[in-house]
């Protein structure tokens, strides 16, 4: 009796059709993850600069703020704002694979609170001449705003990479690996609303 499958090289037409369909998939598969994992590192890798750009701001305000004392020594108030701020600010770190909503609020709104004192104490030059004209809080002064850009340039190209990595995840065929793999959407930084507004400065 002759067999009625057609045969090549040993093989069945329909176990070659499954073999060539499970490579492909095989294929696919590997080729969706490795885009996966290159635009998850892009995003990861933006955080770390975004932490950057903050920890530089950090670690200016040590000086700004003994530069102030010696002119302003007063304003206890405002320098122990900034004071206590920055070490909220910078007790909070958020690792990249750990980027919660709730990190990342808490993250934000800790830096927002530094930006607020910060503007505070900026403002105290304005009532002292010497201070304003010192050489020094001029130079602090130029290095801080240079920081400020490098934050708002390091969060904007956090939010494209994120952006970028959640499209790729949630597009379908990617989304059906991204959650057997734990792909999961990544959070951007949003307007702080607190931040728009100038800090109230009392005298």
């Amino acid at each position: 009796m002759e067999n009625n499958v057609s045969k090549v090289g040993g093989f069945s037409k329909s176990t070659i059709i499954i073999g060539v369909i499970v490579a492909v998939l095989v294929i696919w598969s590997i080729s969706a993850y490795n885009g996966m994992v290159n635009v998850e590192e892009q995003a990861t890798t933006e955080w770390a600069k975004v932490q950057s750009a903050y920890q530089r701001r950090a670690d200016l305000i040590p000086n700004l703020v003994e530069v102030v004392k010696g002119y302003a020594s007063h304003e206890k108030e405002t320098l122990e704002g900034v004071v206590n701020a920055r070490a909220k600010a910078t007790s909070i770190q958020v690792n990249a694979d750990d980027l919660t909503p709730e990190k990342l609020e808490q993250f934000q709104k800790a830096q927002g609170e530094l930006s607020q004192a910060l503007g505070k104490l900026l403002a105290v030059q304005e009532s002292y001449p010497d201070l304003k004209a010192n050489e020094n809080f001029m130079d602090l002064q130029k290095q801080l705003e240079g920081t400020e850009n490098r934050i708002n340039e390091a969060r904007n190209s956090f939010n494209t990479a994120v952006q970028n990595y959640n499209m790729k995840i949630r597009r379908f065929p990617n989304s059906l690996l991204a959650g057997i793999f734990g792909f999961d959407k990544m959070e951007k930084f949003e307007a702080d609303a607190a931040a728009q507004n100038a800090p109230t400065v009392k005298f």
